[in-house]
């Protein structure tokens, strides 16, 4: 239900938080005035994403897939949740779970995940976190960065939305080039691509 012209977000999280850190930032900054985030969802219960939300004043829970006892209990889980909040847009920062074709389809173009490489470069199943940094250094890429798209049935493989690159440097290691895309780009795009979705479903336009 879009709230006095405000789309109702929930960010699902498994770590740190430090994509809904930037998202909190820039809604505290009012760099998303077209959505709000309500929810704060995580597979882990000693994320740190959850203290973040909970500092932020904003309601979070923890639906643990390891004492799930299948994906689709696991799912529905998630689902109950965010049919109670009456959530629109539903943002994965750091979610380190695929969703199956079922999930998805109850969000069509309302689920959008933030991955740190130039897709189609060094996406798909198997890799997230440091394992992307690494194959981009290990091709000799000279440029990588970040990319939000709208999740499908296909790991990384939905309509993307926003891109920025970054410099690789000649002595970059993983590590360094994370952090480095997370600054320079995650962090920057991902709350932009937020406010442009959010923006659409309120206005109805066509996504």
């Amino acid at each position: 239900m879009l709230d006095f012209g405000c789309a109702r977000i929930a960010v699902l999280v498994s770590g740190g938080g430090t994509n809904l850190q930037a998202l909190i930032d820039a809604q505290n900054a009012n760099k998303i005035v077209h959505g709000k985030i309500v929810l704060v969802v995580s597979s882990k219960a000693d994320a740190f994403a959850l203290e973040r939300a909970k500092k932020a004043g904003i309601d979070c829970t923890v639906v643990s897939r390891k004492e799930a006892n299948s994906q689709e209990t696991f799912e529905a889980d998630i689902l109950k949740v965010l049919a109670s909040y009456d959530i629109d847009l539903v943002v994965l920062a750091g979610f380190m779970c695929i969703l199956s074709a079922a999930f998805i389809q109850k969000y069509p173009n309302r689920i959008i995940n933030v991955h740190p490489s130039l897709i189609p470069s060094f996406c798909g199943e198997g890799f997230y976190g440091l394992r992307v940094h690494k194959a981009a250094l290990d091709y000799g890429v000279k440029v990588s960065g970040a990319t939000v798209h709208f999740v499908n049935e296909i790991p990384d493989g939905g309509k993307i939305i926003m891109q920025k690159a970054v410099e690789v440097l000649p002595d970059d290691t993983p590590e360094v080039l994370q952090k480095r895309i997370m600054e320079q780009a995650e962090w920057v795009i991902l709350p932009q691509a937020v406010e442009y979705v959010s923006n659409a479903l309120v206005k109805g336009e066509q996504l």
